[in-house]
């Protein structure tokens, strides 16, 4: 039974540590928050999936993040991806006193400064460690209830990702593999930019035409950009691309796809951000995105409409009406 140390207890932390405890597995949580621990140690997490019963017995807590990754086998690494960095400075290299030790990231996002995906990050603080990464359609409200959930895990190392497939799967929870790292924490990380988008339609109604176009333009977009950087064209028509793509445009779950509806019914994004109990990691990620594509001149426009919306005060209907007025062309082009 492996070490586990789980870095960050907000929803994801928490769903995860709850499906690897039903897994038989040795599970600490670290976060910053010496309260909330405390209160998962009771059983609840009052701030994340606050219904949601823990087996607190099963369950240790830890606020210094070095001793929790002591002896660890696996830590999890589930935390904001604009925190990552603040995160991983912290970590003492003698606390990781397995040298075997792999780190699975959780993160979807992009970091706005330096425009990197969170495996680019580890590598700045913790290069030459085990790392991969759990990414697909899966929201943590949905595992938290083992409601039936498929996802990849993707990393270089084939022997590392078989390794975190077996601990990870069960019944409810099924774990496949991939070697597409770039492609897998890309397509995590974008599909967050359209959700808003899906959100903006859902605002005006059930408009299931326009929200259809979306995705599948939608893919397209992240296609052309994850190629650009090496990803696999397979990866984007998987689990990690396409499915999680859909199931983020379309969920009550989706709190990137409610920044969008409330964007659209007239409310500010700061006072939705600020409402907002969970990260919206596709706010973030649009503006990293839409400097980095100018940058490279890689299309993508309707990331750069939403963009827009987000940060330059474009109207949402605005940005549909120049979508739908842009040059006819060819449904297909490299």
């Amino acid at each position: 039974m492996p070490h586990i140390t789980i870095l960050g207890a907000g929803s994801w932390g928490t769903a995860i540590a709850k499906h690897l405890v039903g897994n038989h597995q040795k599970v600490t949580i670290w976060d910053r928050d010496k309260k909330l621990l405390r209160e998962i140690k009771k059983g609840k997490n009052p701030r994340y999936l606050s219904t949601l019963k823990l087996p607190a017995k099963e369950i240790n807590v830890e606020w210094d993040i070095n001793e929790s990754l002591k002896n660890a086998q696996i830590v999890i690494i589930a935390i904001p991806v604009q925190h990552i960095s603040e995160v991983l400075s912290k970590i003492h290299k003698d606390s990781l006193t397995n040298k075997d030790v792999v780190f699975v990231n959780l993160s979807k996002g992009m970091e706005i400064k330096k425009q990197k995906i969170p495996s680019r990050i580890f590598e700045e603080y913790l290069s030459g460690y085990n790392y991969c990464t759990l990414s697909g359609p899966s929201h943590a409200e949905e595992v938290a209830e083992m409601v039936p959930t498929s996802v990849v895990v993707a990393g270089r190392d084939n022997k590392v990702n078989k390794y975190i497939q077996e601990i990870f799967s069960n019944e409810t929870f099924r774990v496949y593999t991939n070697n597409d790292l770039i492609g897998v924490e890309i397509s995590g990380a974008i599909k967050n930019i359209y959700a808003i988008g899906a959100g903006i339609i859902d605002g005006f109604g059930k408009w299931d035409n326009t929200k259809a176009a979306l995705i599948t333009r939608s893919l397209v977009e992240i296609i052309r950009y994850g190629t650009y950087y090496g990803g696999n064209k397979e990866t984007f028509m998987g689990l990690a691309g396409i499915g999680d793509l859909v199931v983020t445009c379309t969920s009550s779950h989706s709190r990137n796809r409610y920044v969008g509806e409330m964007l659209s019914k007239g409310m500010s994004l700061k006072t939705i951000l600020e409402q907002m109990v969970m990260v919206a990691e596709g706010v973030y990620t649009a503006k990293a995105v839409y400097n980095d594509a100018k940058e490279k001149e890689i299309e993508m426009p309707i990331a750069a409409k939403i963009y827009q919306v987000l940060y330059e005060g474009l109207e949402p209907k605005t940005a549909i009406y120049e979508l739908m007025t842009r040059d006819l062309k060819s449904e297909f082009f490299n």
